[in-house]
């Protein structure tokens, strides 16, 4: 079993910065692959990153990459998203997700364990 707790959400103005992180408690952390979603009002939870359970396979969604960047740090059991150039359009509530197992995935049915979300607005 893993909970999750996201922080660092917020208010930005377009093309600042925010970095989002992930407490994990539990002991298959480590053996976890993590990823990061994120829900607009009226839209469906849209995968944004995943990293395998070593950190040495990532993933993103079209609309980020080259934006944002997932790591993690299996010593302090966190996982972060580094949101650069944000946009008005990545408004989102932001949930960190984890998987079973240690491969990265972009389907939400592929994640069993998940945060409550953390909000992030950016004004243009």
């Amino acid at each position: 079993q893993v909970q999750l707790v996201e922080s660092g959400g917020g208010l930005v103005q377009a093309g600042n910065s925010l970095r989002l992180s992930c407490a994990a408690s539990g002991r298959t952390f480590s053996s976890s692959a993590m990823g990061w979603f994120r829900q607009s009002p009226g839209k469906e939870r849209e995968f944004v990153a995943s990293i395998s359970w070593g950190g040495s396979s990532t993933s993103y969604a079209d609309s980020v990459k080259g934006r944002f960047t997932i790591s993690r740090d299996n010593v302090k059991n966190t996982v972060s998203l580094q949101m650069n150039g944000l946009k008005p359009e990545d408004t989102a509530v932001y949930y960190c997700a984890g998987r079973k197992n240690g491969i990265t995935s972009k389907w939400i049915s592929e994640y069993a364990y998940w945060g409550q979300g953390t909000q992030v607005t950016v004004s243009s």
